[in-house]
């Protein structure tokens, strides 16, 4: 008799995600996640990033040094030590326990070892398109693995913090997202960006359905249809209660792209891609919030919770990351 397939959870699953660097995708995940949580949905944070941004955001340096430095024992409480097994060909996923933060945030520790499993996931697509079952359990190791802790946590989001590149890790969780989000620096090199990002993404997308056309019956497979739900432009200044000049000539060109360099390309694929609609594109907006960002990093909070400024403007930052939050809740139903 065949084995039961895992139950892919009901979270909904989604990758804030940009290859180019320097965009502000970590600082995005956790305000985002929790201005979540400060509207009661329990959100399970993934650092898929082997820089480790996101667990150091909310860990302190020496505690994620130790979970570093252990990451190979049975107690082991990374995402390498849960993939590791897979990796080594031992096993399947080995469960972990999670980080409780406060207001419903639970976080997937990262580690640098993840990018020692990136060169496995190389080797379990070849795999894939040769329909070895090792391939497709590789690939899904992540998910699988978020299923458990998704479950286990009562999950309602899934939020993966990746690094900026175009790689085998990166393809992976994109295929396993429901949705993705664009963040994009008010500069010419995010603008220029959209390019790669569009036939990337749309190139995975192809490629997957043409593997899992073939796979195994019965075989876990990811989803490989990640809608884009928006893109958020972000660092921009305002000047007496408007945008910047600088910025506001940069605004409508990045609207500009991202309708022509990554949701065209992507409908082309597969009109349920992305929406046709210009307006539907941005899911929101952040100004540089200054000395609030960089307080709230320093003490691993929101930035609408940071210890300084004004009242008013961690209002304003709240409303900002409540709205793009009740946008993805609206968009994802």
């Amino acid at each position: 008799m065949a084995s039961k397939q895992p139950r892919r959870h009901k979270s909904k699953r989604i990758a804030i995600f940009n290859h180019k660097g320097g965009v502000g995708k970590t600082t995005l995940t956790v305000n985002i996640a929790s201005a979540l949580a400060s509207l009661g949905k329990t959100v399970l944070l993934v650092d898929a990033d082997p820089q480790c941004n996101l667990t150091a955001y909310f860990v302190e340096e020496a505690v994620l040094d130790d979970w570093l430095d252990n990451s190979d024992s049975e107690d082991g409480r990374t995402i390498w030590s849960a993939v590791k097994p897979v990796s080594e060909a031992t096993g399947d996923v080995s469960v972990i326990a999670p980080i409780r933060s406060a207001r419903r945030l639970v976080i997937i520790p990262g580690d640098v070892r993840l990018s020692e499993f990136e060169a496995d996931l190389s080797q379990f697509w070849n795999e894939c398109v040769l329909r070895k079952i090792r391939g497709f359990r590789g690939t899904a190791a992540i998910s699988l693995l978020i299923n458990s802790l998704a479950s286990e946590s009562g999950a309602d989001f899934v939020f993966y913090d990746s690094g900026p590149n175009i790689g085998a890790l990166n393809r992976a969780i994109l295929l396993d997202c429901d949705y993705f989000i664009v963040p994009a620096a008010c500069d010419i090199f995010s603008i220029r960006a959209f390019k790669t990002l569009g036939q990337t993404l749309a190139r995975w997308v192809v490629d997957w359905r043409t593997i899992t056309d073939f796979a195994p019956d019965g075989t876990y497979l990811l989803p490989g249809r990640p809608k884009f739900l928006g893109y958020i432009p972000q660092r921009f200044r305002i000047y007496r209660g408007e945008v910047s000049q600088g910025y506001a000539n940069l605004l409508p060109k990045i609207e500009k792209q991202v309708a022509s360099d990554l949701v065209k390309v992507l409908r082309r694929v597969d009109p349920d891609l992305a929406s046709d609609s210009m307006s539907f594109n941005k899911i929101g907006s952040v100004k540089d919030f200054g000395t609030l960002a960089n307080s709230a990093q320093a003490t691993g909070t929101a930035i609408f919770e940071a210890a300084v400024g004004t009242p008013d403007q961690r209002a304003d930052a709240k409303s900002a990351f409540v709205k793009i939050a009740e946008n993805i809740i609206e968009r994802s139903e």
